[in-house]
């Protein structure tokens, strides 16, 4: 290795200049006074057994320190293959304690960084295969669809038209699932930040109102607004409207025609807390736990249009915030979903 031949060197070099250092003190008292006295001698010897002590003491922590730095350079070279995690804390003093310090926090970030980026990938991987996955069953629709056309199968009027509307829903439901997949991600991958503000609850009703009004309708159903909506909020206004429209949207699909959806607002020292309650099919006890799982749809699916993802964004977006969501539901008697955030 190199630092056995760096050592070999140092020592050659000391050794050398040590038997250099006596014969030209012995040459010099020789030249002086022509020959040398025993007392002379005997600096000659004191000198040399000085120069060996401090040689061998010399030598030493030169050895340590090149043991020491082998070493160090031993770790960087697990680190550099990816085995940071062998990597123990070790503890020194002086110069290479403020080496191995200074090492150590090096590993610590690259140990951050490869984590962080083994996590994105394993993301972007299951983003990549949610969103395969799900826009397989949509897509054979719409192949099955234009087939039809294109091949003249279906003469009647009323028939066509009830394909293409049939395909345009398709097509409606796969843009809302890849912008709601996209915006999840961002969220997930922590690229979103938040600009929570004070701002009144009634603005981000009326917003969230607004972008179900047109579901509603179709079904006859009222939203209701219970509370005091005036109340402030310390909140993003236009993600947190996002998060509502979903419960909403949630709310409405899974409730039947001329159903009442709440919007009730609790607000005390400690927090605020806002609910989305409907009237609908409810779920089953035992599949509470994962309705906030992406793409997971319950058994009792009375929605076959469903993508299974407004629940997961509602969930991301409202804990990206700071707040927590939670849900209650009873079969047959409805769902009510809470939105908490402490003071």
């Amino acid at each position: 290795m190199e630092s056995d031949y760096e050592r070999k060197h140092y020592r050659f070099i000391y050794l050398i200049g040590s038997i250099l250092a006596v014969l030209a003190m012995i040459v010099w008292l020789f030249v002086r006074d022509g020959e040398l006295s025993v007392t002379e001698w005997g600096c000659v010897i004191i000198l040399g057994v000085v120069l060996f002590v401090f040689y061998r003491i010399s030598y030493g922590r030169v050895n340590k320190l090149y043991g020491e730095m082998e070493k160090l350079s031993g770790m960087m070279n697990e680190v550099m293959e990816q085995c940071g995690d062998m990597v123990e804390e070790e503890y020194y003093e002086g110069a290479v304690g403020i080496l191995y310090t200074n090492f150590y926090k090096m590993v610590a970030v690259l140990r951050e960084s490869r984590d962080r980026e083994m996590k994105e990938k394993i993301f972007l991987r299951d983003i990549i295969s949610d969103i395969s996955h799900q826009l397989k069953t949509p897509l054979a629709s719409l192949n099955v669809f234009v087939d039809l056309l294109l091949e003249d199968k279906v003469e009647d009027k009323e028939k066509q038209h009830q394909i293409l509307t049939e395909a345009s829903n398709q097509l409606s439901r796969m843009e809302w699932m890849v912008l709601s997949m996209l915006k999840l991600a961002r969220i997930e991958a922590g690229s979103i930040q938040f600009e929570c503000k004070e701002i009144p609850l009634s603005h981000i009703f009326l917003q969230a109102e607004n972008g179900v009004t047109h579901l509603l309708e179709t079904k006859h159903q009222k939203l209701i607004v219970e509370g005091d909506e005036n109340i402030e909020l310390l909140c993003d206004g236009d993600w947190l409207t996002e998060a509502l429209i979903n419960l909403l949207k949630n709310a409405s699909d899974y409730s039947g025609e001329n159903t009442n959806i709440r919007l009730r607002v609790e607000h005390t020292n400690v927090y605020t807390r806002i609910y989305v309650e409907d009237e609908g099919v409810g779920i089953p006890e035992n599949e509470l736990v994962n309705i906030f799982k992406r793409f997971y749809r319950v058994h009792n699916e009375v929605n076959p249009n469903s993508v299974g993802i407004g629940l997961s964004l509602a969930k991301s977006i409202v804990e990206g915030m700071g707040g927590r969501i939670s849900v209650k539901s009873e079969e047959k008697k409805g769902t009510s979903f809470s939105l908490t955030f402490c003071k």
